[in-house]
């Protein structure tokens, strides 16, 4: 037989359609086939026209309006879900939409609901009992981080139903709720019993600026300062700090509200330091961050995981490293860099004035207050940062720090004998 005639014979054997009007074609590969949108997809053997119907039936919405289709009804399972969420969550990271400290809590939660709902699980069959079961994996967790996990729990579902992955939200029961708020405060409360106050003291800070080289020092001091936490430092790019003036305006990265703070003048001298001897950046996008690790890495990033769900995770150097020079200098644990933030708080809310506190830890302000403010006069938040410098230094900042950026404001203001910018007074 000729290669002309074995040819022939070949395309001979190909089967007919079941019916004139059947929408697959049988193709060469020996499996029914359409071509969509300029490509061709395959949806099962010659040998079972109907499974191959029902699969492209299946898929057909999604295949013509160029989708990606989701698995065949019934089908989808526990992994295929996590994974499609996380690689979502992913790219809203690398687009900047979402914090890196915001997706470690998602794929923390992801990894619980493979522990205890299994890989291969389908998502349909999943009932109240299954997330009963999960409830009870997180009872090693505070009734905080209880919270925090049913919620990322059931926005990974919302979420799977919004992207028509799912045709109903499962039924979580009555057993998958998060803790009241009296167990709330009662956590807090025992919390503090056993393991004492999450703030640091004014000689605990003043041991870790005297042991801490010249990059941690400056990140200490930009949480004591400004209640700056992990991601608000390793996030914090040069065009947002003016050292000449004395302020930074670096929006919060969690909630995007607008924070402007003044800069004490240690805070001023150590980031001067910072900007002589900061590492070459390893990648060229992030040669505007203000601090980089020593590899030229920034401080919070991604790095990849290998496993079932094969995305990222959030590696924390600047927490790392923090942790250890706590742990040099022999101060109680249990306490990481984000400590600072709640020394801000606790001591800035003794200038008596909670919404300029607000303003500079970015706290979004959801009253009809907050809609109406249009601004905060900068003698308000030098009042704040001028009490928490008294609190550890012994005495207010400079004078210098009220400058003509003031304008006008400057005159309606002075500075009391405990640093506390006041209403001037009037004859």
């Amino acid at each position: 037989m000729t290669t002309s005639d074995s040819s022939t014979a070949g395309r001979s054997a190909k089967p007919a359609k079941p019916y004139p009007d059947f929408p697959l074609f049988p193709h060469a590969t020996r499996r029914w086939a359409k071509k969509i949108r300029g490509k061709l997809h395959y949806f099962g053997p010659w040998g079972d026209p109907e499974a191959a119907l029902q699969k492209y039936l299946d898929q057909r919405d999604d295949l013509h309006a160029g989708r990606v289709p989701r698995t065949a009804r019934g089908g989808l399972h526990v992994q295929d879900l996590l994974n499609r969420f996380l690689t979502a969550k992913q790219q809203a990271v690398q687009a900047g939409r979402l914090s890196p400290l915001t997706f470690a809590t998602y794929f923390q939660s992801c990894r619980r609901m493979t522990a205890v709902f299994g890989l291969a699980t389908p998502v349909e069959s999943l009932t109240s009992d299954d997330f009963a079961r999960l409830r009870g994996a997180m009872s090693t967790l505070g009734p905080a981080a209880q919270s925090v996990a049913i919620v990322t729990t059931k926005t990974v579902f919302k979420w799977a139903f919004d992207s028509e992955w799912i045709d109903k939200i499962p039924r979580f029961g009555p057993a998958f709720q998060q803790p009241s708020v009296k167990t709330l405060r009662k956590g807090r409360q025992a919390a503090r019993r056993e393991n004492g106050l999450k703030m640091f003291e004014r000689d605990e800070i003043h041991k870790l600026l005297d042991a801490a080289g010249p990059t941690m020092k400056a990140m200490i001091l930009l949480g004591v300062n400004c209640g700056f936490g992990n991601n608000d430092v390793a996030s914090l790019p040069v065009g947002a700090v003016k050292l000449e003036g004395g302020w930074i305006d670096h929006p919060r990265p969690k909630t995007g509200e607008e924070r402007h703070c003044p800069l004490w003048p240690e805070t001023i001298t150590a980031l001067r330091e910072v900007y002589a001897s900061r590492p070459a950046p390893r990648d060229p996008q992030h040669k505007d961050l203000v601090f980089l690790d020593d590899d030229g890495q920034p401080l919070v990033r991604l790095k990849a995981v290998k496993g079932e769900l094969a995305v990222m995770w959030r590696r924390d150097r600047l927490g790392d490293k923090f942790n250890l020079l706590v742990g040099r200098v022999a101060l109680r644990g249990g306490r990481g860099f984000y400590g600072l933030r709640h020394t801000f708080e606790t001591i800035a809310g003794e200038a008596r004035d909670q919404v300029a506190v607000n303003f500079i830890m970015g706290h979004a302000d959801s009253t009809m207050a907050g809609v109406y403010r249009e601004r905060i006069d900068d003698a308000r938040l030098l009042a704040v940062v001028g009490r928490v410098h008294r609190w550890l230094f012994g005495q207010p900042p400079a004078p210098a720090l009220l400058t003509s950026d003031l304008g006008e404001a400057a005159e309606d203001y002075s500075q009391g004998a405990d640093g506390v910018w006041e209403p001037a007074k009037r004859e």
